[in-house]
């Protein structure tokens, strides 16, 4: 049985909103290297394979053809420099 004092505050129930911040000059030209070699330095560390997919929020990045991939997300990103 609940008691008045225990019933947790109204404002617990409210709605909440996700705000994500997307840079649409970086995912474009991100876009236009799909395919090549890149290191991209994250704060966690360095990470260097061939660029396969960019989506607003992520990239994706493979070593070789049947690695598994690995997604980075773009506000975990520092800079990112295609390989020749």
């Amino acid at each position: 049985m609940f008691h008045r004092y225990n019933m947790p505050p109204n404002n617990l129930y409210r709605p909440y909103q996700t705000i994500s911040l997307i840079e649409p000059y970086v995912v474009e030209t991100l876009k236009s290297i799909i395919g090549r070699r890149v290191i991209v330095d994250t704060i966690r560390g360095v990470i260097q394979g061939y660029l396969v997919d960019v989506k607003p929020d992520h990239i994706v990045i493979k070593d070789r053809k049947d690695d598994e991939p690995t997604f980075v997300r773009m506000q975990q990103i520092v800079f990112i420099m295609p390989i020749r």
